[in-house]
């Protein structure tokens, strides 16, 4: 029977699952978290790791720098059995070393590639089209509508572009929240914080006037919403002041 092995949905958490099964040289068929629905043809294993505390300087030391990258963007996509990709990848990565990398041939290769390039232009994107907005407590508020987790991407990006300020950034539909104050960001769950909306007095003057630059600075003869749909895709639209009232 097929054995299908649970970990406990957090990236270091499938790290340790990983390490205990590359070190007992099993092949899983399929790596899942613990909401998994049970099926009557796979033996599902949940071996109860605890998470390793050096685990991430065991996987820095056994994989270079690129792979891990490439590894933990692929964690944070939406793909589905993400988990068994990252398992085999790395797995190949021990046989063939860096080598792997151009090996395109190989599924496991291809996929990694192509998931990890999907979430990594995701948060690129969205480090342009994030608007945050002052709140009358001087902190700066945005919200985001991201495919995949991207989150803590943006957040790290952030931390360098708006050092000296207060922000919070809220992924909506995860409902996770980013906090930072000044020093460091914190990710916690949207349930743990309540933000009071009530915008600046110069943040709704600000807000007018960019609504006035963007439709004035606009020339007609030339406007092209394809093009425009291409490079500012319509989902991202009811978080960006300047054309949400388009929708």
């Amino acid at each position: 029977m097929n054995k299908v092995y649970v970990y406990d949905g957090t990236f270091l958490g499938l790290l340790t699952l990983i390490k205990y099964l590359l070190s007992s040289k099993i092949k899983p068929y399929n790596i899942v978290t613990s909401d998994y629905q049970e099926n009557l043809f796979l033996e599902v294993i949940n071996p109860h790791l605890k998470v390793m505390n050096n685990i991430s300087e065991i996987f820095y030391k056994m994989f270079d720098k690129a792979t891990m990258k490439r590894v933990y963007y692929v964690f944070l996509s939406k793909e589905e059995n993400k988990e068994i990709i990252i398992y085999y990848y790395l797995l190949n990565y021990l046989k063939y070393g860096y080598a792997l990398h151009r090996m395109r041939n190989l599924k496991c290769v291809s996929k990694v590639l192509e998931i990890s390039r999907k979430v990594g232009n995701e948060a690129h994107k969205l480090k342009g089209f994030v608007r945050f907005r002052e709140l009358k407590q001087n902190i700066l508020y945005a919200e985001i509508n991201p495919d995949n987790d991207v989150l803590e991407i943006i957040s790290r990006h952030f931390k360098k572009r708006l050092k000296n300020e207060y922000w919070v950034i809220k992924d909506v539909p995860r409902n996770m929240v980013s906090i930072y104050d000044k020093k460091d960001f914190y990710l916690v769950s949207g349930d743990d914080v309540k933000i009071i909306f009530d915008l600046s007095e110069s943040e709704e003057e600000f807000s007018k006037m960019w609504q006035d630059f963007y439709r004035n600075v606009a020339i007609k003869e030339r406007k092209n919403d394809k093009c425009r749909r291409n490079f500012m895709p319509k989902k991202y639209w009811p978080y960006l002041l300047e054309v949400r009232d388009e929708l």
